[in-house]
C-alpha cells in the first residue's frame, strides 16, 4: 500500500488526518499506535474505504482506493473492527462463512472452494471444535478469532486489526497476538493493526507508524523508534527500557505522567 499526503476531515472541522505520507510494506505486520484521538482508526477507516472523500493519494496495487467497488476491495483486504456485533444465536461456522460474500455471486451463490475456505479459517484460528457453537458460549478472546476467522475466509492478501486486544484478558491478549504473528509468518499476510500496549507493539511488529494529532510523528523499527525520548514527547509520560533476559528484548516501563508541578 502505498499513502502518500493523505488528508480527511469531516466536512469543514480540522483535518483528523493531515497530509500523511509513507508505505504499508508487503509481508509484514505493520503496527499504529498513538494516543487517544491522534487519528489511528481514522486512518484505518480511510484505508478500508469507509471514510470517503479523502485528499490526497491512498493506493493498493497501484489503484486508488476510492476506485474500488466494494466488493473488489473486500478481495483485497478485510477489517476486523474494535467492536463487532452479530445475533448471538449465530455459529461460528455462519460466521466465518460470511466471509466468503465478497466471492459470491447471483450466478455462483456457493461453492466447494467456499466450505474449504471456511474449514481452513475455522483451523488456522482454532476453532474446529467449536464451529457448532452459538456465540454466545464463546469467551471474548473465541469470539475475537471467530471474527478473526471470517476476516480470513475472505482470502486476501491484507489484514486490518482495529485494537484486537482491547476487553481481553492477558492470556487471551498474548494467544492473539501469537495467532496474529503466525498469520503473518506462515500465510504471508500483510497485517496492519492499531495497538495501545507498546510492549506488544515492541514485540510483534516489523514495523511501527507512532501518530499524533493527525500526523505521523514517526515510522520504522519498533526497537529504534520506541525511545524514552519518543513516548515523553507523543504521551507525555515518563518511561525506561530496561532488556529482558527471557525474551532477549526490550520492554517499556511507564513510571509517571509528565504533568507540570507547582
Amino acid at each position: 500500500m502505498d499513502i502518500e499526503r493523505l488528508s480527511f476531515s469531516h466536512r469543514s472541522d480540522a483535518p483528523l488526518l493531515d497530509k500523511l505520507t509513507f508505505q504499508i510494506p508487503k509481508g509484514r505486520i505493520t503496527t499504529i499506535i498513538g494516543p487517544n484521538g491522534s487519528g489511528k482508526s481514522t486512518l484505518l477507516g480511510v484505508l478500508s474505504r469507509n471514510y470517503l472523500p479523502y485528499e490526497g493519494s491512498a493506493r493498493i496495487d497501484g489503484k486508488e482506493i476510492a476506485d474500488f467497488k466494494p466488493k473488489e476491495l473486500a478481495r483485497k483486504l478485510a477489517v476486523v473492527h474494535q467492536q463487532n456485533s452479530a445475533p448471538e444465536d449465530m455459529t461460528v461456522e455462519r460466521l466465518v462463512a460470511f466471509g466468503r460474500q465478497p466471492h459470491r455471486s447471483l450466478l455462483k451463490p456457493h461453492a466447494r472452494e467456499d466450505e474449504a475456505c471456511v474449514d481452513w479459517a475455522l483451523a488456522v484460528t482454532g476453532l474446529l471444535d467449536k464451529r457448532s457453537e452459538p456465540l454466545a458460549r464463546l469467551s471474548g478472546g473465541e469470539k475475537q478469532r471467530a471474527w478473526i476467522g471470517m476476516a480470513l475466509a475472505q482470502r486476501t492478501g491484507i489484514l486490518f486489526l482495529d485494537e484486537p486486544t482491547t476487553f481481553l484478558d492477558p492470556f487471551h491478549q498474548l494467544e492473539l497476538m501469537e495467532l496474529v504473528q503466525a498469520l503473518n509468518r506462515e500465510q504471508n499476510l500483510t497485517i496492519v493493526m492499531v495497538l495501545h500496549d507498546m510492549n506488544q507493539a515492541l514485540r510483534y511488529s516489523d514495523e511501527l507508524i507512532v501518530m499524533k494529532a493527525g500526523a505521523v510523528a514517526v515510522r520504522g523499527r519498533p526497537e529504534l523508534v520506541l525511545t524514552p525520548e519518543l513516548i515523553a514527547d507523543v504521551y507525555g509520560v515518563k518511561a525506561r527500557l530496561y532488556f529482558c533476559s527471557e525474551t532477549k528484548m526490550n520492554h517499556i516501563q511507564l513510571i509517571e505522567t509528565m504533568k507540570s508541578k507547582g
